[in-house]
């Protein structure tokens, strides 16, 4: 892995050490925050490839900090939660995490997470925003410029998250197409995606959640299968 800048944030001295000490075999430079206040102010102050943050922290525990970042940065994050809760993993989700882990983990399987998440990023930076080169995708009153990653609903902005906005655009290119969980994440999340399909549910409800304002339910939910972008026809 080339060297990268990772901010690990929890409060378990003995949880720092052991990442700490597998990081440096890594080449990854590694800043650490024992608290969720020490954890928001590095992360405000340096340029960072990727955050890993405990749930369980003194203060601002890690959904709080999560939630303040996400407000100026798409920096990957990665949440730790103490056992496999699954409201912690959903609420993380919606709260704009990339991917979690449950207590105990293996250093080796963090590590292998922060590469998949890069290798997606990469990706994404290198392939162009569209495979057929439609910008503006218009539905009546709801439009989306892919060119500027903005989603219009009667000519207000709304502020969708990337993963949010990434699925809302491979859904509405393909209006009445049904796409099941797994084929949306390996379009949207990548095939080393470690997470399950339940990602996808917790951001189709963030989409409808932004869009409940429309007329229109262009989100269709097709039992057993997958969802598909459904429009109205006169």
């Amino acid at each position: 892995m080339v060297t990268s800048k990772v901010l690990l944030a929890d409060d378990d001295p003995n949880v720092r050490e052991i990442i700490r000490l597998y990081f440096e075999q890594q080449q990854i430079d590694l800043l650490e925050a024992d608290n969720g206040k020490t954890a928001l102010e590095l992360a405000t102050s340096h340029e960072l490839d990727l955050i890993i943050l405990d749930v369980m922290m003194p203060g601002l525990d890690g959904f709080d900090v999560c939630r303040e970042i996400r407000k100026n940065s798409d920096v990957p994050i990665i949440m730790l939660t103490a056992k496999d809760e699954e409201i912690d993993r959903i609420l993380g989700l919606e709260l704009g995490a990339d991917d979690y882990m449950s207590k105990p983990f293996s250093p080796r399987e963090l590590v292998a997470r922060m590469k998949a998440i890069f290798r997606r990023m990469q990706v994404k930076e290198t392939k162009p925003e569209t495979d057929d080169g439609v910008k503006v995708l218009g539905f009546d009153e709801l439009t989306i410029d892919i060119s500027r990653r903005e989603v219009i609903a009667n000519g207000e902005k709304l502020s969708f998250r990337p993963k949010e906005f990434d699925l809302l655009v491979c859904l509405a290119k393909s209006p009445g197409h049904v796409f099941s969980r797994e084929q949306l994440l390996e379009q949207i999340w990548g095939y080393d995606f470690f997470g399950d399909v339940r990602t996808i549910d917790v951001h189709i409800k963030k989409i409808r959640k932004h869009l409940s304002g429309l007329k229109t339910d262009f989100i269709r939910t097709m039992w057993g299968v997958g969802y598909k972008f459904e429009v109205e026809s006169d």
